[in-house]
């Protein structure tokens, strides 16, 4: 067997390894971290149950940390690095070794310009612990590359990640060029959606909320799609024929600095920001420019409108006034007034603000940097 059998208190067990992993890497204790880890996976659990109900969860609260301006951007950057050197302990620990994989081959990868790799490795181990032999190409992989690595290797699947939706049209490249080469593609992360929508917008041939499904679903096989069968992202996204998505991207820049000019004149407080904090404020336009964009190419105003409301709450933690999005929306839509799914997806995202209770908990879209 590839994988340890849980004991019956493995439950109360990871409840405790939990906090104390939680503790060691709050506080930057690496060694501390791979000591919990490595022993949860000697006495309370399998190791595929301390990939996804440890480290997963551990590393989830990091993320909400963060969002809750309770860890510096260091400090989270950190705490995901001790993960990944706790995964890359427990792969290759001579107590847990798998030995030569003989199962079907996969490639697990990051779309280009993702780099948050973290989710993609539990399913690169996961993978591993079921004897399949994995080739886990890591974040941020450029669409060329991951094709000629298919066709080197001739994998069963890819799986594809990502965290963050302003990669959705990348992804949904990647996916395309996936099947071109009659190589299915599963997909996974929150870019995708909660409940997977985005992921069957873009054609993917299956979609998994997390690792332990992503493995089922490729355990039970994915038809290879028809190479021949080769097609362009407005068959899949009619939509796209009006331009709107191509345009907002192609005048990102113009947009973020003509809201950026106009903004002191609508919202007073500007009128004293420090450099600093005029340069985080055009990177928060830019972001939200970003998000519109890829709300408009999958045409699906909630996805802007959970950002700007996650937006508004991140802004709060840091004791920055929310309400001056609002006026930042209104420039854009200004500035976008002969683009109607653009000023329309900015219209809805304003009345979510304005209904907006403030501190609730929104889903978060993933950071955006």
């Amino acid at each position: 067997m590839t994988r340890r059998s849980a004991h019956a208190d493995g439950g109360v067990a990871l409840d405790d390894a939990r906090e104390r992993l939680w503790s060691a890497v709050h506080g930057g204790d690496e060694h501390g971290a791979v000591a919990v880890v490595l022993d949860a996976a000697r006495s309370s659990a399998d190791l595929e149950a301390v990939l996804l109900d440890l480290i997963a969860p551990v590393q989830a609260k990091v993320g909400v940390e963060w969002a809750a301006n309770r860890l510096t951007v260091a400090q989270e950057h950190t705490a995901t690095a001790i993960h990944e050197r706790v995964i890359a302990a427990l792969a290759h620990h001579p107590d847990h070794r798998t030995g030569v994989p003989a199962g079907p081959r996969v490639t697990v990868a990051c779309v280009d310009g993702e780099w948050h790799a973290l989710p993609a490795r539990l399913l690169s181990e996961v993978l591993r612990l079921r004897g399949w032999n994995v080739d886990f190409l890591g974040a941020h992989v450029p669409t060329p590359h991951l094709i000629a690595h298919l066709h080197q290797t001739g994998p069963q699947a890819v799986a594809l990640s990502s965290s963050i939706p302003t990669h959705l049209p990348t992804a949904h490249s990647a996916i395309t060029a996936c099947q071109a080469t009659g190589v299915p593609v599963i997909a996974g992360g929150a870019a995708f959606g909660p409940d997977g929508r985005y992921a069957r917008a873009l054609g993917a041939d299956a979609w998994a909320p997390h690792a332990r499904e992503a493995a089922t679903i490729l355990e039970g096989g994915l038809s290879r799609p028809d190479p021949l069968a080769a097609h362009q992202a407005v068959d899949d996204l009619p939509h796209l024929a009006d331009q709107e998505y191509t345009m907002v991207v192609r005048t990102t820049h113009q947009l973020v600095k003509g809201t950026l000019t106009e903004l002191e004149d609508r919202f007073a407080p500007m009128r004293g920001y420090t450099e600093r904090q005029r340069r985080h404020t055009a990177e928060d336009i830019a972001h939200i420019v970003e998000y519109l964009a890829a709300a408009l190419y999958v045409a699906d105003d909630e996805l802007f409108a959970r950002f700007i409301l996650w937006t508004a709450d991140i802004l709060t933690a840091r004791r920055v006034p929310a309400r001056s999005l609002d006026p930042a929306l209104d420039l854009l839509a200004v500035q976008l007034k002969d683009f109607p799914r653009a000023c329309h997806a900015l219209a809805h995202a304003r009345e979510a603000l304005r209904t907006r209770t403030p501190a609730q908990k929104i889903p978060g879209p993933g950071k955006p940097a």
